[in-house]
């Protein structure tokens, strides 16, 4: 056993660099796999919590009789939905000019039980000091804490006289005439767990009349909402007697609710983003709207900055089932060719093993661990990378929406199922290859495999071009397709990766150039991007490591025969170049099929919409990183040990 363990020990020494490739592979493609996964879950957990701790409305009904609603339509609301929490208000827009450019919500503040909002500046004032204004975004210009606003009652009055559809006579103009603003001063700020879009809130801040401003199509040609207050309800009656002298029917729109925010008692029905309570929300909103004829029913399904997050975080969940597939195949691609050559290299240990008297499932378990030992800690910093991905996902969300704070729920399916997927592969590849070698007879394993015989290329056939080209370029030729499985492997590999980097910029273009404006999509694309490079880049990097060590005796015979160190090299990289480039010819008609993927699952883009200098852009990218790894192996290749290399096997 303690001769067995030392073999192990030596072959993780061997193989430090195989090892290392192997943990950066299922680091890189676990990590951006479990992290993608993981975004839409996190920002629905982290956005039910938020909604349940604000009492989010399920409902919002809002009245379209000038009778506005009496405490029976609450009580009537509250019976139907087994039981609910119903706070009660009225809204009003105000024009400056020609455009509605201001909205106030009356709402009563010492019962705010429902939609309570985050007060992000200032503080919780008490009587009549009790306006807030809404949080700024990119439409709504909003208010400071301190600034002082003038309502001018005549101007509300009317304005809900005519929502209310009442008609307002002469003489009641000429009674209002004598009503003279008010000043009030703004005690906070607040964010509305309803109106966290910072591209506005269409569905109930601006006007109905006016076209919508939508992210995902583009729509920006729209006058909207500059500003949105919210007063208590202890302002009105401050302010009754200076209209008491009004008819009744005046006096009546104004105090009359207009709107009822309804909350169902059970939270733990919650769940927005789900089946089951979508077809909780239509069921109810038909039962309401036969008890409650003149009245407009609105669920969160109505609510702009919900359905443009969950649309958001869709896409995102599909783009990461289409990539998990590609960043699977490509890192179990090369995970699998990785174990299966260093079994292949080990051939005289086997032998030597099987001859000593050991199993063959002890000699296979060795390798066995390698492979689960290397999986397991690429796996485990992949968690960690995954969280991080997912961290910085849910942050780039945030120059789109008003994200509430993270929740601390954990969310490990698409880490699981990549890591077993990884794992399993590689386990099964490693046990397979095993029992192959170990069947095979001590004396077989004991001979040095010999080396594939060159064989005339396609290119010979061409005299004008094959005389034409020196030695060192021929050999290069008959190399690169010597080993036709390696060769298929490299080309495979890069063009895989090769698509997935034009995935990235397909989707950067799609925000940058075609008005998506997305900036939660955009960050997504640049993620994609970097961990694709990083991809290419280790991908090529074990593929050229692993074709460096199977041919120490070849290149130390040319470091024999008097090459220099660059003629060397160039040997070497000629193929790592010639490989790369047709990997990129393949990675093309891969990316056509990708994008079509990607852009398909998020309903949005196209193949031809692509800008045509990121196709060319894709090449430089991979290029680029083949360079790099090309640089940090001339040391390993410089310094291969002649005597050691060409040593017979014996």
């Amino acid at each position: 056993m303690r001769t067995y363990l030392k073999t192990v020990a030596r072959m993780f020494k061997r193989h430090f660099t195989r090892f290392l490739s192997v943990v950066l592979m299922v680091l890189i493609a676990v990590g951006f796999i479990s992290g993608i996964g993981a975004s839409k879950d996190k920002i629905d957990y982290s956005m039910i919590d938020y909604y349940k701790a604000r009492t989010v409305s399920d409902f919002i009904i809002k009245s379209k009789s000038n009778e506005g609603f009496s405490g029976d339509d609450a009580a009537k609301a509250e019976t139907l939905l087994g039981g609910a929490t119903v706070d009660t208000g009225v809204s009003v827009d105000l024009s400056v000019g020609e455009k509605r450019s201001l909205r106030l919500y009356f709402l009563d503040f010492d019962n705010w039980n429902v939609n309570v909002p985050d007060i992000v500046k200032g503080e919780r004032a008490t009587g009549s000091a009790q306006i807030y204004a809404e949080r700024s975004d990119n439409v709504i210009k909003g208010y400071e804490v301190g600034d002082e606003i003038v309502l001018d009652f005549k101007e509300i009055l009317i304005k809900l006289s005519e929502q209310n559809g009442a008609q307002i006579s002469a003489e009641i103009l000429r009674m209002l005439d004598r009503l003279k603003p008010v000043n009030v001063t703004v005690c906070g700020i607040v964010q509305s767990p309803l109106t966290f879009a910072r591209d506005g809130e269409p569905s109930y801040n601006n006007p109905p009349d006016l076209p919508v401003q939508n992210t995902t199509t583009g729509t920006k040609d729209m006058d909207v909402l500059e500003n949105i207050l919210f007063i208590s309800k202890t302002v009105i009656p401050t302010y009754k007697d200076a209209v008491s002298f009004l008819p009744d029917d005046m006096n009546e729109p104004f105090l009359k609710d207009g709107d009822l925010y309804v909350a169902v008692q059970d939270r733990n029905r919650f769940n927005a983003f789900s089946a089951d309570y979508k077809s909780y929300a239509e069921k109810q909103k038909a039962e309401l709207k036969e008890s409650l004829a003149d009245a407009e029913i609105l669920t969160l399904y109505d609510n702009y900055s919900f359905n443009s997050l969950k649309s958001y975080g869709e896409k995102v969940e599909n783009i990461g089932y289409v990539l998990m597939v590609a960043f699977l195949f490509v890192t179990a691609l090369v995970v699998l060719s990785t174990m299966i050559r260093l079994i292949e290299e080990e051939r005289s240990q086997i032998a030597c093993l099987k001859t000593l008297g050991y199993s063959s499932a002890g000699i296979i378990s060795k390798y066995i661990l390698f492979a689960l030992i290397a999986t397991g800690i690429g796996g485990a910093g992949a968690y960690f990378v995954g969280i991080g991905l997912m961290r910085l996902i849910y942050f780039v969300f945030n120059y789109s929406f008003c994200m509430p704070p993270i929740s601390a729920g954990v969310v490990v399916v698409f880490y699981i199922i990549a890591f077993a997927v990884i794992v399993a592969g590689s386990l099964l590849a490693t046990a397979i290859a095993g029992i192959k070698m170990t069947n095979e007879r001590p004396a077989d394993l004991l001979r040095p495999k010999p080396p594939k015989a060159g064989k005339k290329v396609l290119l010979e056939k061409i005299p004008f071009i094959w005389n034409k080209l020196p030695f060192r370029f021929k050999s290069t030729v008959r190399n690169v397709l010597r080993y036709k499985s390696r060769f298929i492997m490299t080309v495979v590999a890069v063009a895989l990766s090769a698509s997935l980097v034009l995935a990235g910029l397909g989707l950067l273009d799609l925000c940058l150039f075609h008005d998506f404006g997305s900036p939660a999509i955009m960050g997504i694309a640049a993620v994609i991007v970097a961990f694709a490079g990083l991809l290419t880049a280790v991908v090529i990097y074990t593929l050229t490591n692993i074709n460096i060590s199977e041919r120490n005796r070849e290149i130390a015979t040319l470091m024999v025969l008097g090459y220099h160190d660059g003629e060397v090299s160039g040997y070497i990289y000629r193929e790592i170049f010639i490989n790369s480039l047709i990997g990129i010819v393949f990675g093309y008609p891969a990316s056509l099929f990708l994008l079509w993927l990607v852009f398909s699952t998020m309903g949005l883009g196209s193949i031809g919409g692509v800008t045509w200098f990121w196709w060319l852009i894709m090449p430089f990218v991979v290029l680029a990183f083949t360079g790099l790894i090309m640089l940090v192996l001339r040391r390993k290749i410089v310094k291969i040990d002649m005597n050691q290399s060409l040593k017979a096997l014996e």
